[in-house]
């Protein structure tokens, strides 16, 4: 319990987040010459309203599971934070730099699903998807969540299951492309290697020639 209330300072971090959010909503314009990242695969995945459910539980999803690795593991949830802060920085240097586009289907038909698409594309510009941020962050979460000992079997078979069905929610909504997946997918691979492995790597050395030397 003491643990819990010395890590509770640590979700001051989070604060990031809206200022990411504000980042992405001055890029996410159409002031440049936007272009597709389709491949040959995407043409074949359906438009699913349903998955829109999944795609809209990404931000309590994201928010959640922060708050659940600082009170769990406070370095486990420094080192996710830093890779999704990080991974959303180069994310904001490639929308610059390489703006991308999904053309939205036209929607038909009156459910509650449809209204809520009709919400999110409402609020959202059909720009920026590659890397996609969603799935850049569900990913991080995926990742961070490897690194918690003693999960309950809840959380052990949620994270990954609800993980997956935000992914690939993506793509039946029709708010990415296959390559917007795999490329938030390697980005947060490559982070997570360098911030988790490496870091871990140097910090065990470091604390070996502590202790040879004493």
């Amino acid at each position: 319990m003491r643990e819990r209330v010395r890590n509770a300072p640590y979700l001051l971090f989070l604060l990031i987040m809206p200022v990411l959010g504000y980042l992405y909503q001055l890029l996410n314009i159409h002031s440049r010459n936007a272009v597709t990242v389709s491949t040959g695969l995407d043409s074949g995945i359906p438009f699913v309203p349903l998955f829109i459910l999944p795609y809209i539980f990404w931000y309590v999803f994201i928010f959640g599971y922060l708050v659940y690795f600082c009170f769990k593991d406070k370095n486990v949830y420094l080192k996710t934070l830093t890779t999704i802060v990080v991974g959303e920085l180069v994310c904001f240097v490639i929308y610059f730099s390489f703006q991308t586009t999904v053309p939205r289907p036209q929607l038909q038909g009156d459910s509650i699903f449809i209204d809520l698409v009709a919400l999110i594309y409402a609020n959202d510009q059909p720009y920026n998807c590659f890397p996609s941020i969603h799935v850049l962050t569900t990913f991080a979460i995926m990742m961070g969540s490897l690194h918690i000992k003693r999960k309950h079997v809840f959380h052990k078979l949620f994270i990954p299951v609800m993980g997956s069905s935000i992914i690939i929610s993506t793509l039946f909504v029709k708010q990415h492309y296959l390559l917007d997946m795999i490329g938030s997918m390697f980005l947060v691979s490559f982070l997570y290697g360098v911030i988790f492995e490496v870091y871990q790597l140097q910090w065990g050395q470091k604390s070996e020639s502590i202790i040879l030397k004493k």
